[in-house]
């Protein structure tokens, strides 16, 4: 028996019973109303008995046997195209007949929390069921537990598979005389069909979804889930193994955000929501439940569809005004990472052609024969580009970028210039790009929930009526990308201005969640340290490569000046955030622990203060930052190589990587380092990890920082100055810096109690503030408010109508 799942106040339930039953794919055939701001359409879910991978385990370090070996895996071929016919059209010619939708017009019988039932013939579902052993409720049946919130489901029904034409060819028995079994077996020969036919595979996929519905399934909703049954079927094996969920999204849905983009015109996106997908369609939200998708949408024809996918769709005009999109993805993945974006996106191109650009423009498009997994890759069989020689060897993946009109120069200025680099980079480091294609969008300006955060604001003390002089993270981010997903990347607008570093580090931070985030995955989501802290050590070594008239000892210095802003950035997080939210590992023994259903809770994971929270960038990033220059760098980078080639298209938890890479180091470099230790010092405590406090206490400053301080020095000289100085006085002259030294200097002067309006103003004059990065700028208005500055007032006005996330902008006015 499940034990009942009773989250803390900020603790995300993982509802969905994924050790009994698994979804191995997704058909969503979706219409996008912005007049009503809803979604709707159906989704198909295709399973596979998840019991029968089980296998029980006690220790911490046979967590990821747990639960499904199956569910662990990944898979990734290239494009093809498989349409997929609109439901509501689909000739009776082939066999099939219509199935019942609830229209556009219909009444709405969705309850408080926006969720429909049928409760006439489902009124002995309770609410809390799938608090119970959901996988055999001895008389009762078999309850499926989908995660789902801010959802009209309107109808569940069966899908009759064995009505498709040709697919009796996926029925091992002809014996077979119970119609359901026989179902149920068409859809495990279909989910298990051997990579290499993996367009065949798509094509019946389509097909089946397409099918007529055989019997209405029970269902009931709670605030987190979905629940259905079949009566009769009681056991997940008995249970239909393909359904349909005719639904619509809420206004209000929190997984994704209607807007505007910066030319007013209206789009919808994903946003990144803590809740993840489960209001956008019902889901199993788990790492664990890995499963491919294919989605059709349906926009008007002046929209633009980009979607996790593996394919570079093109619209397909179904009447005048409305086009359809088509994507896919074979590679097995969390729902979590179908990510979305429906606006009138322009693509940019380039007004000239590189080699490269030409080069990232031919489609890779290998045979399928190509595509068979060798021995030593750890997944099981599914079209790996690890084990193709083209895949192996492709610098620069085809990718693709998208903006409002209204930002296409900036574009082509900037970030055109730098996605083939910082691909070339990235493959130059790890290898293999895990995935065939990249898009990159530009966002509207109040994207919110963006992934990694790198600002701070002052705020006001509760014991003073003053702004403070120092940053306060806890209060505010400032956000530049999107979480994790496959095929498609989020960029911030203010990405684009002020030359082309924030821009460049923060693709290299997005590109390298390929690697960690996406082809290697976290087993608990407590975990996040090992998708943001690689992510972020990464992007620097990445950035570094991409910069090619970099010399290396110049590369080690930016990387060293990096480090000093995050240590800065660290022991203010740390010093202004709950203990329970520092620790990187706060499930310790217990994480990678489920129920016996496969439910658990996310620790913290609906706590609004994690969301504006560092900590698993920074810590994590300074863990490995503390074993590469154990190892040194050239045998960590071959090592994470290695690892990276070990341990593709599966979920791992920390031991995974810290066992593997204790094995790498030799005997001599290893001195007190285990695993047990690490975990004790770096990943199980809150605070600064000791052995980093020994290292930065012992380290010297870099010359960039020292830099820094001499130009606070002169400023602090320039500020003490009297009004009417002797004209013969010495004049001082200030050195050109970096936009990171930019970035230190003005938080040393933040520290400063006053800084007069002579100092600003020569300041601002000397190293054009107004036209910097955003980081730069940020610091800049922060000065501006604290000191009052009003002759600068215009730059925080513009700061907080392109640059800020409309919360963030109240905060920072209501502060200020």
């Amino acid at each position: 028996m499940d034990i009942k799942l009773d989250p803390s106040r900020d603790d995300l339930p993982l509802m969905a019973n994924t050790s009994h039953i698994l979804v191995k794919h997704y058909v969503l055939d979706l219409d996008v109303d912005f007049e009503s701001q809803i979604i709707e359409g159906t989704l198909v879910l295709f399973f596979e008995s998840g019991n029968r991978y089980r296998k029980k385990s006690s220790s911490t370090e046979e967590t990821c046997q747990s639960e499904s070996d199956e569910a662990c895996k990944f898979r990734t071929p290239e494009p093809c195209h498989v349409p997929v016919t609109n439901t509501r059209t689909f000739s009776s010619k082939m066999g099939y007949n219509d199935f019942a939708i609830y229209g556009k017009g219909e009444k709405d019988t969705s309850g408080k929390d926006g969720n429909h039932d049928n409760q006439e013939q489902a009124s002995g579902i309770s609410s809390s069921k799938y608090c119970c052993d959901t996988g055999n409720h001895g008389s009762e049946d078999f309850l499926l537990v989908l995660d789902c919130c801010d959802l009209s489901v309107l109808k569940v029904e069966e899908v009759d598979v064995a009505a498709v034409p040709g697919i009796e060819k996926f029925t091992r028995s002809p014996k077979l005389t119970v119609v359901s079994e026989l179902r149920n077996q068409i859809v495990h020969e279909l989910v298990t069909l051997p990579a290499d036919r993996w367009r065949e595979q798509l094509d019946h996929y389509a097909r089946c979804s397409q099918a007529p519905g055989c019997g209405e399934l029970l269902f009931d909703t709670d605030t987190w889930s979905l629940q259905i049954r079949k009566t009769g079927a009681q056991t997940a094996i008995d249970f239909p193994h393909a359904i349909r969920i005719r639904y619509r999204t809420k206004p209000q849905g929190r997984s994704v955000t209607w807007t505007s983009d910066q030319s007013g015109r209206p789009c919808v996106y994903t946003m990144g929501s803590p809740i993840n997908n489960r209001a956008l369609f019902p889901c199993q939200e788990p790492p664990v439940a890995m499963s491919t998708w294919q989605a059709t949408v349906r926009a008007a024809a002046s929209f633009v569809v980009l979607m996790s996918g593996e394919n570079s769709a093109q619209p397909t005009q179904l009447r005048e005004g409305c086009s359809s999109w088509h994507y896919y993805v074979t590679m097995p993945m969390p729902a979590s990472t179908f990510t979305i974006a429906v606006g009138p996106w322009t693509e940019v191109k380039p007004e000239t052609c590189s080699p490269n650009d030409q080069a990232a423009k031919r489609p890779f498009s290998p045979s399928e024969a190509d595509f068979r997994c060798a021995s030593i890759c750890g997944h099981v069989e599914y079209p790996c580009r690890f084990q193709n020689a083209s895949a192996t060897t492709q610098e620069i993946i085809p990718h693709r970028v998208f903006a409002p009109g209204c930002l296409r120069g900036a574009c082509q200025e900037t970030l055109l210039q730098l996605v083939s680099p910082c691909l070339s980079a990235a493959h130059s480091v790890l290898g293999t790009h895990p995935f065939s294609r990249l898009d990159v969008l530009i966002v509207p300006a109040n994207f919110p929930s963006l992934g990694m955060a790198s600002s701070f604001l002052t705020s006001v003390c509760p014991d003073q009526d003053s702004l403070t002089c120092g940053p306060c993270y806890k209060a505010f981010l400032f956000k530049f990308a999107c979480p994790n997903s496959p095929h498609i990347v989020f960029l911030s607008q203010s990405t684009l201005t002020g030359g082309s570093h924030l821009c460049g580090t923060r693709l290299c931070h997005e590109i390298a969640h390929a690697w960690f985030g996406l082809a290697i995955g976290a087993r608990d989501w407590t975990e996040e340290w090992l998708s943001e802290g690689f992510a972020t050590h990464l992007e620097d070594v990445f950035w570094a490569k991409a910069q090619q008239q970099l010399a290396p000892h110049e590369a080690q210095e930016q990387q060293e000046l990096r480090a000093c802003l995050r240590w800065r950035r660290l022991q203010d997080e740390l010093r202004n955030s709950p203990e329970q939210l520092q620790v990187l590992r706060p499930s310790k023994e217990k994480t990678g622990h489920v129920t016996d259903s496969g439910s658990s809770v996310v620790k913290h994971g609906l706590n609004p203060e994690k969301g504006f929270m560092q900590v698993h960038y920074l810590k994590g990033y300074f863990l490995l930052r503390f074993l590469a220059r154990r190892l040194g760098d050239d045998t960590y980078f071959s090592f994470l190589r290695k690892f990276v080639h070990t341990f593709h298209g599966q979920l791992i938890l920390s031991q995974d990587f810290l066992q593997m890479l204790l094995e790498n180091i030799p005997e001599e470099k290893r001195l007190d380092l285990s695993v047990e230790s690490i975990f004790r010092d770096w990943l199980e405590s809150s605070g600064l990890p000791q052995p980093l406090q020994t290292e930065r206490q012992a380290g010297a400053e870099c010359g960039l920082a020292r830099q820094v301080g001499a130009e606070v020095a002169k400023w602090n000289r320039v500020n003490r100055r009297p009004r009417k100085r002797n004209r013969r006085g010495t004049k001082e002259v200030f050195e050109k810096l970096l936009p990171d030294q930019l970035v230190l200097l003005l938080e040393h002067l933040l520290e400063q109690k006053t800084l007069n309006p002579r100092t600003l103003q020569s300041l601002e004059r000397t190293y054009h503030l107004p036209q910097q990065d955003a980081e730069v700028r940020h610091r800049w208005c922060e000065l501006v408010v604290k000191h009052k500055y009003t002759k600068a007032y215009k730059d925080v006005e513009r700061f907080l109508q392109e640059d800020q996330e409309r919360s963030q902008r109240f905060f920072l006015i209501i502060s200020s």
